[in-house]
């Protein structure tokens, strides 16, 4: 006999949880400075996310999210900008299971003198 499985409820994911995973996640890169505040448009004033160098959107239940980085000197861009792809494209899909979509990395500058 085949079982039906019965809906208890449905579970929903705040957009701040998504811009919390990808911060921790990219900041955990190694050769990530910080991030930085997303280019604002007259229209996403009030957007989350956008202070704190993301920007996400969800189309379809699939996660697409723009990361504004700085990086530390003597780090290769290309590898540190693959690694956060990776790190928080793996990080979004195990904490929340949703699928990620695109996520691209604007280097906006790199840090040579160390806050």
């Amino acid at each position: 006999m085949e079982k039906k499985q019965k809906s208890i409820g449905k579970t929903t994911i705040a957009p701040e949880v998504l811009v919390s995973i990808a911060q921790l996640a990219a900041l955990s890169v190694e050769g990530v400075s910080h991030l930085t505040p997303v280019p604002r448009e007259v229209n996403t004033l009030f957007k989350k996310g956008l202070a704190e160098g993301v920007d996400i959107s969800v189309e379809d239940d699939v996660v697409y999210i723009d990361l504004y980085v700085v990086l530390k000197r003597d780090f290769n861009v290309r590898d540190v900008s693959h690694n956060i792809q990776n790190q928080v494209s793996r990080s979004i899909s195990e904490m929340v299971g949703m699928d990620v979509g695109k996520i691209n990395i604007h280097v906006e500058d790199i840090a040579f003198a160390e806050k």
